[in-house]
């Protein structure tokens, strides 16, 4: 059967949505900042940072982990972002 007709198929990269949770003057969301414009670039993926302390919703649910790294509104990982691991995530 051709890949195009699979059913269940993980979207293609392109169609992923790669949002990183961060607040200002966080290291380690500078850092995670940096991979993920690496791995997006490189394959084409959409990302969006978000400010935790200008949403009181994220704010009260993510505070503890930052930065927090979201796949497609799914929680992919927090505090550090592994390069291997994300690209693995956008591309199966």
């Amino acid at each position: 059967m051709s890949p195009i007709f699979r059913r269940n198929a993980a979207p293609a990269p392109q169609d992923r949505l790669v949002t990183l949770i961060r607040k200002p003057g966080c290291h380690l969301c500078d850092d995670a900042q940096i991979v993920i414009e690496k791995v997006c670039g490189d394959l084409g993926v959409s990302w969006e940072p978000k400010d935790i302390t200008q949403d009181e919703e994220l704010h009260a649910r993510y505070w503890e982990q930052i930065p927090v790294v979201l796949v497609d509104g799914r929680q992919h990982t927090f505090w550090r972002v592994n390069e291997e691991r994300l690209r693995k995530a956008l591309t199966e």
